[in-house]
C-alpha cells in the first residue's frame, strides 16, 4: 500500500462543501452525466458508479467528491482525485459541474480545496487531462498553477496533459 496519508473526504470552502457520495446523489449524478449529450445512464448504472467511487476511495485513499453549494444546499457537480489516466502516487484532479453552475468560479474553488487536500497527503505531483476544446477547464487548471506537459490523441481526439508539482 502507498505511503501517503488518506485524503480528507470532507472539504469546505467559503461557498462549497465537498463530501462523500451518498446513494441519494444518484439522480443528480445521472442528470449531470446526461448533460454530456450521450443520453442518460440508468439510475442503476449511476448507483453502481457511486458504489465504485466509494470502494475506490476506501482502497486508494483518494476520492472524487460531490460538490454542494453551502447556501443553497444543492448538488452542482463533483471534484476530486482519481487514478484515471494516472496513478495513485500521482493522481489526476478531475471535476465536472452542471452547466447552470459554470462561470461562477465554483470549479476553481472546489479544485483549490482538493489541491490543498492532495498536498496534505504528502503527494509531490498531480496530473490533469483535458480535451483541447475545453477552454474553461484549461483556464481553471492554469489558475491553480498547472502547466502543460504534452498532448496525446485517443479515439475521441486530442487530450492535453497538465501537471502541477506540490510543495
Amino acid at each position: 500500500m502507498s505511503t501517503y496519508e488518506t485524503m480528507s473526504f470532507h472539504l469546505e470552502t467559503e461557498r462549497l462543501i465537498l463530501r462523500p457520495w451518498a446513494e441519494s446523489d444518484a439522480a443528480e449524478l445521472r442528470a449531470l452525466h446526461s448533460e454530456r449529450g450521450n443520453g442518460a445512464p440508468t439510475i442503476e448504472h449511476t448507483r453502481t458508479i457511486i458504489a465504485k467511487q466509494l470502494t475506490a476511495a476506501a482502497t486508494t485513499g483518494i476520492a472524487l467528491l460531490p460538490i454542494q453549494r453551502r447556501a443553497e444546499g444543492d448538488f452542482i457537480g463533483y471534484c476530486g482525485l482519481i487514478t484515471g489516466r494516472a496513478t495513485v502516487e500521482e493522481p489526476e484532479i478531475a471535476y465536472e459541474l452542471f452547466r447552470r453552475a459554470h462561470g461562477r468560479g465554483y470549479a476553481t474553488e472546489a479544485a483549490g480545496a482538493v489541491l490543498d487536500a492532495a498536498m496534505a497527503t504528502g503527494r509531490e505531483r498531480l496530473w490533469s487531462t483535458v480535451r483541447t476544446w475545453n477552454t474553461p477547464s484549461l483556464r481553471v487548471l492554469e489558475k491553480l498553477g498547472f502547466e502543460r506537459d504534452h498532448v496525446s490523441t485517443d479515439d475521441n481526439g486530442e487530450v492535453v496533459w497538465l501537471t502541477r508539482s506540490l510543495p
